[in-house]
């Protein structure tokens, strides 16, 4: 008896000594508590120095938190407090869900990636792409696309269409015809480039189509029930309204707040229109991190969320988008220039110039808002930051994004 408890110490004691991670050592995973007291004291600078009116920040492994704060003011009219279960509008951070969606019906054999749109939507077959556009006064000519668009095009933002707020081409001709992105002629042949569109909202409409059921349904039953997100929906309850953060605008250097109406809802899209809590949509993360498990319940598989979360664009990168409506948003996103993106998520190419930050192999996205997020396989994390305030890429917001983000690398353990 006392040979064989000699032997397992030993085993035990080389396994340690080897630095070879024993079994429920990545229980262990924590933020020190200098690190959570550092993190407190960046977002209460924060809101004194009125960076943001308020906001709510949480971290986790693949089982548990590891922090969670909320700070400053829900509603600064009315001096609520912040909460750590206060709703935000968490707009394109509905992308990944919808994505989700489509990965899901990629499993049941419901489509491929590699089909063509029209196929479901036929109103995209035969489109057309601009082969000259004037600035000047917003003439454009035309040529039929060589390439139809994929499902992968519109997962990875290489679809060839854009939002008018990031691009002034789309921006010029949507004030000049009054169609939406979608209905314009695409900026480029699909698959060549990179621009960040309303794709996944016609990705919405190919979930309605094959799954036949509204999007908020299909959310609802495969996704929000199982992951135990009771909080994340398009129309907010009545009971639940006086949760919703007020969203503010900075104007002149000044925070200007818009009160929330008596009915908090969104039109029901793929693209964004989400309103969520920290804690669910990190339990969203949760089952991604853990290769799409989460409690025991299985979402996707192994397969289909390593396909998710590596670059699907080739040599294709992630480029700036430029602010064409600065009131909406500054030029964005960070890692533009060398970063990838796969079916819903920014890949992060490299952290060398600062450690403390995001893994290579990261994923992330975020919302108009200045609601973000991002999950790091590496250190086998996940973390989100939620504001209410315009325009995207709000200086101070991101500044304090990523002080957060910095924090978190120097004090995790």
């Amino acid at each position: 008896m006392k040979r064989v408890q000699g032997i397992c110490l030993f085993v035990a004691l080389a396994v340690v000594l080897s630095g070879i991670p024993a079994i429920g050592q990545a229980a262990l995973r924590g933020l020190s508590e200098k690190g959570k007291a550092e993190i407190d004291g960046l977002f209460q600078r924060a809101v004194q120095q009125g960076i943001v009116p308020g906001v709510v920040a949480i971290v986790a492994d693949k089982d548990k938190v590891l922090y969670a704060g909320a700070f400053g003011l829900k509603d600064v009219a009315n001096r609520k407090a912040m909460q750590k279960d206060s709703i935000f509008r968490i707009a394109s951070m509905t992308k990944p869900v919808t994505s989700v969606a489509v990965i899901m019906l990629q499993e049941q054999g419901k489509l491929k990636v590699d089909d063509p749109v029209s196929k479901y939507l036929p109103a995209y077959k035969d489109r057309e792409v601009i082969a000259t556009f004037n600035e000047k006064d917003g003439t454009y000519t035309t040529k039929k696309a060589t390439k139809e668009i994929l499902i992968r095009h519109l997962l990875t933002n290489t679809s060839g269409f854009a939002y008018a707020f990031s691009n002034y081409t789309v921006n010029q001709l949507q004030d000049k015809t009054g169609k939406q992105p979608e209905e314009l002629p695409l900026l480029y042949e699909p698959g060549t480039q990179w621009t960040y569109s309303g794709s996944t909202k016609i990705l919405g409409q190919v979930v309605e189509q094959l799954s036949g059921v509204h999007l908020d349904e299909f959310f609802s039953a495969r996704i929000f029930k199982p992951l135990g997100m009771q909080e994340t929906f398009y129309i907010v309850p009545g009971d639940k309204r006086d949760r919703v953060v007020t969203a503010h605008s900075r104007q002149n250097g000044a925070l200007v707040e818009t009160p929330n109406p008596e009915r908090i809802a969104a039109p029901v899209a793929g693209d964004g229109g989400l309103n969520s809590t920290a804690s669910d949509y990190i339990q969203f993360l949760q089952m991604l991190l853990n290769e799409g498990t989460w409690h025991g319940t299985t979402l996707l598989s192994k397969e289909s969320v390593q396909s998710m979360t590596k670059n699907q664009i080739g040599q294709v990168v992630v480029q700036t988008q430029p602010g064409a409506i600065p009131a909406r948003s500054n030029p964005f996103p960070l890692g533009a220039g060398r970063d990838k993106f796969g079916f819903g998520f920014q890949i992060t190419a490299s952290n060398e110039e600062n450690p403390n930050l995001r893994a290579p192999g990261s994923y992330t996205w975020a919302g108009i808002y200045n609601t973000h997020f991002w999950v790091d396989p590496k250190r086998q994390i996940a973390a989100v930051i939620l504001m209410q305030v315009l325009p995207f890429y709000d200086d101070g917001c991101i500044k304090l994004y990523q002080g957060f983000e910095e924090a978190i690398g120097r004090n995790l353990h």
